[in-house]
């Protein structure tokens, strides 16, 4: 061998060597780095190994996952972590487990955790998604206040329900010859509820503005929470993608353009302390506030707006159409349902208000059992604010916890019937309605739904109406109900049609 080749041969070797220990080292480097980023703190909850950079995302069946951690809970216990990239998530499964964290140490579990889709959508302000704090505190106490005065849970918000209940009614009535899907009509008729209060005025069911601002309030909700939101939230490198989750932001801009319309025409109308909704009463508050240091603006108003409309439309929305659906599948509930409205109706020369819902035990059951069993909220985001110790493990600060509120509704140590649809989950023996402490549909502690009043009121009245008014019928003999959810912040029916057969008077 020639000189020359041996110095190449030399050249070569100490080259392939420098390769391998270039490649050594950074394989350290990223099995330390990885090691770092997933190494359990002491005392952690349990889980599953996982997936490094990616976690448990191809190990969850993210269309719903609700079965997927009932199945960890037995294997881990209930309270586990799984993770989501290098995120780790806290699970609370079962009643106990649940009351622990979103009442028993509520004010600890009260912050929302870091959510980066939620934090570009709301700014860290508003009512829902803001963490818990002054500002938080300051916009929720606010915002319960005016509704109060604007008449949640008094007749002035019944007389907003009742009337468009009759708006309802007749665009049901078109509807009566032809199967039909009955959610867009009930998106409107709740969506315009809360409309009145916020905006002091309605919308017709065929303005097309109106329903520009329905649909991408629903599909936010879909997707900030659902496989995509989580994806955004926890693989950065994949933010600048044109994926799904791009569409939430641009949602956001219709939705922010319509009520930035709505402030601006409010404040070109607007007269000092004679308040005629919400948005009046935010635009005094303003005003009073001005000449201090106040997280009362035009910016934090738009937020609010985004959050009650948002808040208020889709759950009541699911809820109803998951009360119809299952009516339809339960026939004999409906009926018994109906009868139980005869019953009264013959002592009555005027229709039913609120306050009669206490005459109705079964219906009032048959509500709860509908909310229970088709979980409209399964999972409640929190995170902890300080480090804190349950059920002897240690969560510390800043991590992010899930409540399952399904594994509540189907406790099995909780309910007389737990994974069936069945009223007498909330009747006593002598036919009296009773509400068991595991009923979480609305959530618990300090940020329990502020809009359970204004729901209840609509889901009671609104059905009871409907129900006077039409049988529902299943138009597809053939094929029965498909009740499987379609999962999200808010789990709704997947999407089906309904015939109407009206009631003789």
């Amino acid at each position: 061998m020639s000189a020359g080749s041996l110095e190449l041969t030399l050249s070569i070797k100490c080259t392939n060597k420098a390769m391998q220990y270039f490649w050594l080292t950074l394989t350290i480097l990223l099995i330390g780095l990885l090691f770092h980023l997933w190494k359990r703190p002491r005392n952690f909850p349990p889980g599953p190994w996982s997936v490094p950079v990616i976690g448990h995302f191809l190990q969850l069946d993210y269309r719903y996952p609700i079965p997927d951690f009932a199945k960890l809970a037995k294997r881990y216990g209930n309270i586990f972590r799984i993770y989501l990239g290098s995120t780790p998530i806290i699970l609370t499964h079962g009643f106990e487990a649940v009351k622990e964290v979103l009442v028993n140490h509520g004010v600890e579990f009260s912050h929302r955790p870091k959510h980066p889709a939620f934090n570009i959508i709301c700014n860290t302000k508003g009512i829902v998604m803001a963490p818990a704090g002054q500002h938080w505190k300051e916009q929720r106490r606010f915002s319960i206040m005016v509704m109060r005065n604007f008449g949640m849970g008094k007749k002035s918000m019944e007389a907003r329900i009742q009337e468009e209940i009759e708006h309802l009614v007749r665009a049901f009535e078109v509807q009566e010859d032809t199967p039909f899907d009955p959610r867009e009509l009930i998106n409107r008729a709740v969506g315009n509820i809360i409309c009145s209060v916020l905006f002091g005025h309605r919308f017709n069911y065929e303005d097309n503005s109106f329903g520009q601002l329905i649909h991408p309030i629903n599909e936010n909700f879909k997707l900030a929470f659902g496989m995509w939101g989580e994806i955004y939230n926890t693989l950065p490198f994949l933010r600048c993608l044109p994926l799904p989750f791009q569409k939430i932001f641009k949602n956001m801009k219709v939705i922010h353009a319509f009520l930035k319309k709505e402030i601006e025409e409010h404040r070109e109308t607007w007269t000092p302390d004679e308040p005629r909704d919400y948005i009046d009463s935010y635009l005094d508050e303003i005003e009073k506030r001005k000449n201090g240091k106040s997280c009362f603006n035009e910016d934090s108003l738009l937020y609010c707006l985004t959050d009650l409309l948002v808040a208020a439309t889709d759950t009541t929305t699911s809820a109803l159409t998951w009360i119809l659906l299952m009516m339809m599948t339960y026939p004999d509930i409906q009926a018994k349902c109906y009868r139980e409205i005869c019953s009264l109706q013959q002592n009555k020369t005027d229709g039913f208000c609120y306050q009669d819902r206490c005459k109705f035990p079964f219906i009032h059951a048959v509500l709860h059992e509908v909310l229970r069993l088709k979980e409209i909220v399964s999972l409640v985001p929190r995170s902890v604010t300080q480090e804190i110790t349950i059920h002897g493990y240690t969560i510390p600060k800043d991590t992010r916890v899930m409540a399952d509120l399904s594994s509540a509704l189907q406790d099995e140590s909780q309910w007389k019937y737990p994974h069936e649809f069945n009223p007498s989950n909330f009747l006593n023996v002598r036919g009296e309605f009773v509400k068991p402490e595991a009923f979480m549909s609305f959530g618990a502690g300090p940020r329990i739904c502020l809009g359970e009043n204004l729901a209840r009121m609509e889901l009671f009245l609104i059905f009871i109406n409907l129900l006077k008014k039409f049988e529902f019928i299943w138009p597809e003999c053939n094929t029965p109900p498909d009740l499987s959810p379609t999962f999200g912040t808010v789990n709704s029916p997947q999407s089906f049609k309904m015939q109407l057969r009206q009631r003789e008077a």
